[in-house]
């Protein structure tokens, strides 16, 4: 796979493992995310109880990064999709942003994005300067890929590193900012909403095999529970055969043929002008169409700004919609 496709994925793939979430993000310990075949989640139960959300100053999040401000934030700027999930399920929008989530119509729709400021640089080096031009309360990117930022905006604005790798951990930043902004019957809502949409699809999960693939050419990767917060949701809904090889695996079609696959679902990643779908460009392989998959008229390119870079509450909620209206 081209080295940019492979590092514009990387953030999206970085997982995050370990233990359940602690204090302002905490998850229900009846979301228990280990074992089962096919990743993780496949024989937990999810629950749709939601404590209630205090409003604070201080929080730490999962990741026992403190985040303390004088004030609710009113103005914050996302470097990352799941920044703006958060924010639309709040109720709130950016002074800025990176990301081109907000434009689909589930969130603000093209009109109202449009008058939302483009932070220079794009997602992999979004400008310092600029950010500071927005006077933020608030700056909210991945720890990973915006860390190095932390410096050049330290004592003119509040930097919050975060680094989602399940959906319990978007659960646990919804619950951290909602205390932070005050807007704590938002998040309540928005995590009920999330929790009875994922224990409904678990109620009926599916017998197909499903999948996630992703990428710009023939040289694809593949989505798996270990990696990637939506692929994450599958072993709930569905057999997910397959697990993660690092970010720098390799795949073939043969070894989707060999797996029985019953529902693809693809993200086409294209970087400056569309180039097609990802999907057509596989096509031109003979073993693309011995896919049960592609028999069945079962392959859904899918929006890989919700699928592959939203993260939050909402958008796991559309990838749900989408994967379950597929799966039956």
């Amino acid at each position: 796979m081209p080295r940019t496709v492979l590092k514009a994925r990387r953030w999206i793939a970085t997982a995050v493992l370990g233990g359940l979430l602690v204090g302002c993000g905490s998850a229900d310990p009846a979301d228990d995310d280990s074992g089962g075949e096919g990743g993780r989640g496949a024989t937990s139960r999810t629950s749709v109880e939601v404590r209630p959300i205090e409003a604070a100053r201080e929080i730490t999040d999962a990741r026992n990064v403190t985040v303390s401000l004088a004030k609710p934030p009113e103005k914050v700027v996302c470097l990352v999709a799941l920044c703006d999930d958060i924010l639309a399920e709040l109720g709130m929008t950016p002074a800025a942003t990176n990301s081109a989530l907000l434009a689909r119509p589930t969130f603000l729709g093209k009109e109202k994005a449009a008058k939302i400021p483009v932070v220079p640089g794009g997602f992999l080096s979004p400008e310092a300067e600029a950010i500071l031009s927005y006077e933020p309360d608030l700056v909210i990117g991945l720890e990973d890929t915006h860390g190095k930022l932390a410096p050049a905006l330290k004592g003119a604005t509040t930097f919050w590193p975060v680094q989602p790798g399940t959906w319990q951990d978007s659960v646990g930043y919804l619950r951290d900012l909602a205390a932070l902004t005050g807007r704590t019957a938002q998040g309540e809502k928005a995590e009920r909403t999330f929790r009875t949409r994922l224990a409904e699809a678990e109620k009926h999960r599916s017998d197909a095999t499903a999948l996630i693939i992703f990428g710009s050419d023939e040289n694809f990767g593949v989505a798996t529970p270990e990696t990637d917060v939506a692929a994450g949701l599958f072993p709930k809904i569905s057999h997910y055969p397959w697990k993660s090889r690092g970010v720098d695996g390799t795949y073939s079609l043969e070894e989707i043929l060999a797996r029985d696959v019953d529902v693809l679902f693809v993200e086409t990643l294209s970087f400056g002008a569309p180039d097609g779908k990802l999907s057509d460009k596989l096509a031109e392989n003979p073993l693309w169409a011995q896919i049960p998959a592609v028999k069945n008229g079962k392959v859904i390119e899918v929006d890989s700004e919700v699928w592959a870079k939203g993260r939050g509450t909402r958008s796991l909620g559309l990838v749900l919609d989408e994967a379950t209206a597929a799966l039956r």
